[in-house]
């Protein structure tokens, strides 16, 4: 690189800000380096697992920039080309290791999604110390190549892995089902429960009010039959009153004459005439009348 006097400019070209660095000496040069975003692609990086088998990365792509006032000491310490230095063996180097303390699986499948935040972090934190001014944007992995018959075991394994779960998910929709199913029953039979509960609880109430309805009625008619017995009481008794209060002596005198007035025939003296007859009718006759006689008779005695 010359040395010299050095200029830094910054100009845009095509959407990009490229920045042209000027090296006076005894003879004058010019370069241009993009400070926005750009994309380098690490392609075809071999790996070898914990295990000892070798796969293959297609392709590793960097996105990253450049901060303009750190482009004169990284091309300065790293030539114009420090992306090879600083991006591309690095990419190498830190993806080496990470293969070789994880397992196919890991590298393959488990761990997979997390190498390319991996591979990010570990390149900035190394950049942030040797070339400041260089930013790790972002990095994308692509899956990588194994050997045919791994791949195919593993695509058997993803094949019963998929089987496994169709069958875990099929299980799940049938207990599902059946738990729906329970459900409903449940559902059904609390609301049978309910719609017992609430007519026996009806005819509990139609009972309860026939019940009070027949108290009333009976509290009624015991009310009527009360009263009657003691209106009839209250009329005797004031008919009791007002006989008591008719049996005076002056009643008694016209209720004997009454009587008199209705014999027809009546006997005065000490001896009451007899009558003897032979049989029949007739001769009962006579003697009801004879003692009607002696009635009568005995009747004015009581003078």
């Amino acid at each position: 690189m010359p040395s010299g006097q050095t200029n830094a400019e910054e100009e845009e070209v095509g959407g990009r800000c490229l920045t042209r660095l000027s090296f006076i000496s005894c003879c004058w040069t010019q370069s241009k380096y993009q400070t926005t975003l750009q994309t380098d692609e690490v392609k075809n990086v071999p790996c070898g697992t914990s295990g000892g088998v070798m796969i293959y990365f297609d392709r590793i792509e960097v996105v990253n920039y450049l901060i303009p006032s750190a482009v004169y000491d990284i091309v300065r310490n790293f030539t114009a080309d420090y992306d090879k230095a600083l991006i591309f063996n690095k990419v190498h180097h830190e993806l080496n290791q990470f293969c070789s303390v994880h397992s196919l699986q890991e590298v393959y499948i488990g761990l997979f999604d997390q190498i390319d935040e991996n591979l990010k972090l570990t390149l900035q934190k190394d950049l942030t110390s040797m070339a400041p001014g260089l930013i790790i944007q972002a990095v994308r992995v692509t899956k990588p190549n194994i050997p045919e018959s791994i791949r195919r075991n593993y695509e058997l394994m993803e094949s019963e892995k998929t089987k496994l779960l169709i069958s875990q998910q099929t299980q799940k929709v049938v207990e599902k089902e059946a738990e729906t199913e329970r459900i409903k029953a449940v559902i059904e039979a609390e609301k049978v429960a309910q719609v017992a509960e609430i007519k026996f609880g009806q005819k509990v109430m139609e009972k309860e009010t026939e019940k009070k309805i027949s108290e009333i009625e009976d509290g009624a008619f015991l009310a009527r039959q009360r009263a009657r017995a003691d209106a009839e009481f209250y009329t005797a008794q004031r008919a009791a009153e007002a006989n008591k209060m008719k049996l005076t002596p002056e009643y008694l005198q016209l209720m004997k004459y009454k009587a008199i007035a209705t014999n027809s025939k009546i006997y005065f003296g000490n001896d009451i005439p007899k009558m003897f007859v032979d049989s029949g009718s007739a001769g009962s006759s006579i003697m009801a009348s004879a003692a009607m006689d002696i009635d009568g008779e005995q009747i004015l005695d009581l003078d």
